[in-house]
């Protein structure tokens, strides 16, 4: 029975697998669930501060609330995450 792995992680035939390769779709996926869980957290923030009562639609500002707080909330991460990653460079550069 095959297993599929060899064009599942990018082989280049024959069975082998190539570490590049796979750790390159782990980078995506580590990415992907970076994402997901960042718009999980922002979703549940942003509810409870916006939303009073869920009812079937948003009002006029609830929507504001909403698109606001998304908003400050991304630029909070992305800010957090460029000085992570200039402090990882800067650390790396000193090893």
């Amino acid at each position: 029975m095959e297993s599929g792995f060899g064009s599942d992680f990018g082989g280049s035939g024959g069975g082998k697998l190539d570490p590049g390769v796979i750790m390159e779709q782990v980078k995506v996926q580590i990415a992907v669930a970076n994402a997901q869980e960042l718009l999980q957290r922002m979703t549940d923030k942003c509810f409870r501060k916006c939303i009073g009562k869920p009812g079937g639609s948003l009002d006029n500002s609830e929507q504001k609330c909403i698109a606001m707080c998304m908003d400050r909330y991304m630029d909070a991460w992305n800010t957090v995450s460029r000085a992570y990653n200039s402090r990882l460079q800067r650390e790396r550069a000193n090893m």
